[in-house]
């Protein structure tokens, strides 16, 4: 692509960092599609694509782009995150006095298909997030307990497993009835209660682990005392999911969404669950209302002679 593109982007991606306090993986994301925009339309106008070009696009060159994808089986959730990016970039394009974003914006986003969060029974979340489910493992104790630690964490506090894997050790949540602060997604804070058995959990992980866990480094560390990779927690969940028979749905942001559920099912108010999630919309935590209303009709029909 043309290197007249290399500094509006850098500084467009300092913007979206700055600004808007946007996570390193979403920057990455939106760099990728916009690159991988202006090399498409290199190809598509026949010529090095810069500031003039992206000034003249019009709707026809940016349904190409999406028909191309759509070639490449890219699926609708990848391509409305890519048109969000490219969208972004062409807009602040247009305020820095670089032409308008009037092409994009005659383009509608592909349509989601609407699915509903999975959650899994609380007898299997609670099997989750206990270190003696995965006893007859060879790994080491301390490694199975921080594994339910951080699984506690995220049923019993409905944490992301990023969040989780973002705290500090000397904000380690050892007691029951305590507040956590955390640092969500848009670099929102929030608090969230701490159940007496999730500090327990992460209390006996910091009486097993062998390292020695700096007060300003990560609260959860990997066998060789660096930093936590997301993966390790997949993998755990993955190898319960043999154990204990549960379906592919069952992963580790499966237990946030059977946080919300659970506490719906019990009378818990709607409001308040955004709260503790950390949704910035009410709307992002009423789909939670429709998954109680599907298990509600499902046991009715289960169990009602006439159903």
């Amino acid at each position: 692509m043309s290197e007249t593109l290399d500094a509006p982007i850098a500084e467009w991606l300092a913007r979206l960092a700055s600004e808007r306090r946007l996570s390193p993986h979403t920057i990455a994301a939106y760099e990728r599609d916009v690159r991988q925009f202006a090399a498409f339309l290199t190809g598509h106008l026949g010529r090095p694509v810069g500031l003039t070009a992206l000034a003249a696009l019009k709707p026809a060159d940016i349904r190409s782009f999406m028909a191309d994808r759509r070639r490449h089986e890219v699926q609708s959730r990848s391509l409305m995150r890519g048109l969000a990016g490219i969208r972004s970039f062409l807009r602040f394009l247009e305020r820095e006095g670089h032409g308008n974003a009037s092409a994009i914006s005659a383009i509608r986003s592909p349509r989601l298909p609407r699915s509903l969060p999975k959650p899994i029974a609380p007898s299997a979340a609670r099997a989750v997030a206990d270190a003696d489910t995965r006893a007859g493992e060879a790994r080491e104790t301390w490694v199975l307990l921080r594994d339910a630690a951080v699984l506690a964490l995220l049923y019993g506090a409905g944490l992301r497993i990023a969040e989780a894997l973002s705290i500090r050790r000397k904000d380690a949540p050892v007691k029951g009835g305590s507040v956590l602060t955390v640092l969500g997604k848009g670099g929102k804070l929030r608090s969230v209660p701490i159940l007496p058995q999730v500090a327990a959990a992460v209390s006996e992980y910091l009486a097993a682990v062998p390292h020695r866990l700096a007060p300003n480094g990560p609260l959860f560390v990997g066998v060789r005392g660096g930093e936590l990779s997301p993966r390790i927690i997949q993998y755990a969940m993955e190898t319960m999911r043999g154990a204990l028979g549960l379906p592919a749905t069952a992963t580790p942001h499966a237990l946030r969404h059977s946080f919300a559920t659970h506490l719906l099912a019990r009378g818990g108010d709607l409001r308040t669950i955004q709260e503790l999630l950390g949704h910035a919309s009410l709307s992002s935590t009423q789909i939670y209302t429709q998954v109680e209303s599907v298990q509600l009709m499902a046991a009715f029909k289960a169990a009602h002679p006439r159903a």
